[in-house]
C-alpha cells in the first residue's frame, strides 16, 4: 500500500514577503523566458528564483543557477521569509478555473508520500520520461535538499469517501488565496487536526496512486534517495528519514474538476513538405481530408478532433503551403501490433502511439531521410503562432486521452509516449516546500 503522511512544511511568511500570488509560480516546465522575467520582477521572494533560476554569464561548476537557488533558499530560511510549520499537517488545495466558458473546481490535498520504485509497489507512472529534465531536477535536489514543487497524483475513490473529510477540514476556515497569470484561482488550507489527518491517511492507505504530472520529479526523487543512501545519509538509511518521501498533491480520479487536455507536436528538422506530399506518405494507413488553411484551418481541425472524441484521428498542418488536414487511421490494426508488440491493445490504439510509432517512426522520418525534432505545446494558439512564424515544418494536433486510458495503461505497468497528457490547470509551486534534510 502507498504510505501517505502529514509533514511539517516550509511556507512563506506572508507578513514578510507580501501577497501569496506574488511569490508563487507555475511549474518550471511551462515557464518561458518572458514569464520567468515577469516572475523575477514581481517579487524578490518569488519561487522562480528556486525552481528556475536564471542562467548567467560566467556560470561554472561552483557558481550556477543551482547554487544560486540554494543560496536564496538558505537566506530566506535564515531571515524568516520561509518558516517551518510547528505541527505536522496536510494541506487542502482547491483550484477554480474555466475552459471554453465552463467552470470547474478541482479539490485535493498535499502530503508527503513514501517513494517506491516503479513496478514494486502501489505507485504507477503513465508516461515515459526524458533524460534532460531529470538531470536538471537532480541538480536542483542536490543543491537545495527540498521538494520545491508537488507531484500530481491520482487515486481511485468510487465510494467518494475522501471528499467529505476534505470538506469538513476546511468548512470553517478561511483559505489563503492566489490568482495566477491564466486566471486560475488557487485556494489553500493548512489542516493540523490530528483526528482528521488520521482518518484521511487511514482511508488513503490501501489506495494505489497514479502519477498524473511530475514523472521527471518522481524519478529524480528515487535517484536522489539512491545517492543519499550510498552516502550513508541517516535521512535516507533510516526508514522514517525525510529523503524517503516526496511531496504530492492527491486528487480523486472521480473529481469533477479533473480535466485532461492534449499536448500537440511541432515537428522540425525535416525537409519542407507540402500537404500533397504528406498525404502521399500517409495514404496507406490514413484517410486524409483537407479542412482549411492557416489559423482558421487549425481551428477547424481542432474542432473536428474534439467533436470526434476518438483516438484514431490526428490533425496535420503543413507550414509550406498552410494547409490543414485531418487524418483518420484506416490501416490494419495488425500494423501497430507488429510495430509495438510489447505493448497492450490499449496502448497501441492511442493517438499519440499512432503518431510516434507509425507516423514518425515508419512513414515520415525514414522517408524524409532525417530524424524529426519535436516541440510540445498545449494550446491551439501556440500551434497557430508556430505555424504562422514558420518555426516548424509540420504541426500535429492530437486528441486528449481519457482518465480510463491513464488507469488502464498505468495499471498494466506501461507508459505512454512522453507528453501524452496535460492535466489542466498546473499546480502552483511555492505553496509548501517539503524538506528532505530534516534536522
Amino acid at each position: 500500500m502507498a504510505e501517505i503522511q502529514a509533514f511539517r512544511a516550509y511556507r512563506y511568511d506572508l507578513g514578510q514577503v507580501g501577497a501569496l500570488q506574488d511569490v508563487v509560480a507555475p511549474p518550471y516546465d511551462v515557464i518561458d523566458a518572458d514569464l520567468q522575467q515577469a516572475l523575477y520582477d514581481r517579487n524578490p521572494y518569488n519561487v522562480i528564483r528556486l525552481i528556475l533560476n536564471k542562467e548567467e554569464a560566467g556560470d561554472n561548476e561552483t557558481s550556477n543557477r543551482y547554487t544560486r537557488a540554494s543560496r536564496f533558499l538558505r537566506d530566506w530560511q535564515r531571515d524568516g521569509a520561509l518558516r517551518q510549520d510547528s505541527a505536522r499537517g496536510l494541506y487542502v488545495y482547491q483550484q477554480d478555473f474555466e475552459i471554453d466558458g465552463s467552470s470547474y473546481t478541482r479539490l485535493g490535498f498535499l502530503a508527503r508520500v513514501r517513494l517506491e520504485p516503479f513496478g514494486q509497489g502501489r505507485i504507477f507512472p503513465h508516461e515515459e520520461t526524458l533524460a534532460g529534465p531529470k538531470a536538471d531536477r537532480l541538480n536542483l535536489f542536490r543543491a537545495t535538499g527540498m521538494n520545491l514543487s508537488p507531484i500530481f497524483g491520482l487515486y481511485p475513490d468510487d465510494g467518494n469517501e475522501v471528499r467529505p473529510i476534505l470538506d469538513a477540514a476546511v468548512r470553517n476556515s478561511q483559505p489563503l488565496e492566489a490568482t495566477d497569470h491564466l486566471g486560475v484561482t488557487h485556494r489553500f488550507w493548512p489542516v493540523t487536526d490530528q483526528q482528521l489527518v488520521s482518518r484521511l491517511t487511514g482511508l488513503m492507505g490501501p489506495k494505489p496512486i497514479f502519477i498524473a504530472d511530475g514523472h521527471h520529479r518522481y524519478e529524480t526523487g528515487l535517484k536522489y534517495l539512491e545517492e543519499r543512501r550510498a552516502a550513508r545519509d541517516p535521512q535516507a538509511i533510516q526508514p522514517a528519514g525525510a529523503a524517503n518521501y516526496i511531496l504530492m498533491m492527491l486528487v480523486s480520479m472521480s473529481d469533477a474538476g479533473l480535466v485532461i487536455l492534449p499536448t500537440h507536436r511541432l515537428i522540425s528538422n525535416i525537409p519542407s513538405i507540402s500537404s500533397e506530399r504528406l498525404k502521399d506518405l500517409l495514404k496507406k494507413h490514413f484517410e486524409m481530408e483537407e479542412v482549411g488553411h492557416d489559423a482558421e484551418g487549425a481551428r477547424h481541425a481542432s474542432n473536428l478532433l474534439e467533436a470526434d472524441r476518438s483516438q484514431n484521428v490526428l490533425g496535420f498542418g503543413t507550414v509550406a503551403d498552410g494547409v490543414w488536414q485531418v487524418g483518420r487511421f484506416i490501416g490494419d490494426p495488425e500494423v501497430m501490433e507488429q510495430l509495438a508488440a510489447d505493448h497492450s491493445l490499449e496502448w497501441r490504439t492511442l493517438a499519440v502511439s499512432l503518431l510516434h510509432v507509425l507516423v514518425l517512426g515508419q512513414l515520415m522520418g525514414p522517408q524524409l531521410g532525417s530524424q524529426p525534432g519535436l516541440r510540445y505545446v498545449h494550446l491551439l494558439e501556440e500551434v497557430q503562432e508556430a505555424t504562422g512564424a514558420k518555426s516548424c515544418q509540420v504541426a500535429v494536433l492530437v486528441p486528449p486521452v481519457a482518465m480510463r486510458h491513464v488507469e488502464l495503461i498505468a495499471g498494466n505497468r506501461e507508459k505512454m509516449p512522453p507528453k501524452s497528457t496535460y492535466f489542466y490547470p498546473k499546480l502552483l509551486s511555492g505553496l509548501v516546500f517539503n524538506p528532505l534534510l530534516e534536522r
